[in-house]
């Protein structure tokens, strides 16, 4: 039998059971985490790209789901991109979440379910299209560019004597540098790596195996995504632990250090009469 990603509608109740495992909120990634979690989904339905762009099948629909729970007045989002359940969410039943689809097409008429795909089903992502086109070209670039645009971010991010080291038979090492904080100083080695897809833990693991007897800190820099599986093997009790950076946070980062990415703020003016009254 063939196994598929579940439709968003299948996935109203695994969101807020996650989100409600987590204390009652989360990040869009811690999510997609705890609901993989819950549902036990095998890593080849992880990885199913969702059409060309960065996003997996999975990270798409829970977008929807997501979104149908906050019309809903199940949950609300924050600007930080944080998701919490509100008391009405808390109240609801599995039974009952099985309602909130119809519930919410029927509040949103025939005649505006097209406004609500453009603009409401994919209210989160409004933010996320830049995102979308930045991993897009990253992922078009050669392996020598991304390598020098990692160094370049470390670089700019307080790391010092950062070189690249990528080449054949340097047991997957990238590149290595210094950071130092006040008095102290770390050696980092790092890993960078252009995916579309999901990192999985074996990844991590010849990564750390590249590190034996070299440091005890390393950074793994991708455009894709790591597995909840790569993220427990990186952090894993016993074993040096790997520092992890995704798409979405080497965006933001890229976004923060005002590499290849500008943003601007748009001043608004408000006339006070008030102030001219009373002088």
């Amino acid at each position: 039998m063939e196994r598929r990603v579940p439709t968003y509608d299948k996935l109203l109740w695994p969101t807020l059971e996650a989100l409600r495992a987590m204390g009652g909120s989360g990040s869009n990634q811690e999510i997609l985490d705890k609901v993989i979690e819950i549902l036990k989904m095998p890593e080849d339905l992880q990885n199913i790209p969702h059409g060309d762009g960065p996003n997996s099948e999975i990270a798409y629909r829970l977008a929807w789901a997501r979104t149908y729970l906050r019309l809903f007045g199940a949950l609300e989002n924050s600007s930080k991109g944080v998701w919490t359940v509100t008391p009405k969410g808390q109240a609801l039943k599995e039974q009952e979440v099985a309602r909130v689809r119809a519930l919410v097409k029927k509040e949103f008429p025939q005649k505006r379910q097209a406004r609500l795909k453009e603009s409401e089903a994919l209210h989160e992502t409004d933010d996320e299209s830049w995102r979308e086109k930045l991993l897009s070209i990253l992922q078009g670039v050669s392996p020598d560019a991304f390598e020098r645009l990692a160094q370049r971010l470390l670089r700019e991010s307080g790391f010092v004597n950062v070189e690249v080291k990528g080449r054949a038979g340097d047991g997957g090492i990238d590149g290595i540098g210094v950071l130092r904080i006040r008095l102290l100083s770390f050696q980092v080695l790092f890993q960078c790596k252009r995916y579309k897809g999901s990192v999985p833990a074996k990844d991590i693991r010849d990564f750390r195996g590249a590190m034996i007897g070299r440091t005890d800190k390393g950074l793994f820099i991708t455009t894709g995504r790591f597995t909840p599986d790569a993220r427990r093997e990186a952090t894993r009790d016993g074993a040096p632990p790997i520092d992890l950076v995704d798409g979405e946070q080497l965006c933001d980062l890229l976004k923060e250090l005002k590499i290849g990415v500008k943003s601007e703020v748009v001043e608004k003016i408000e006339i006070l009469p008030d102030v001219f009254k009373a002088i």
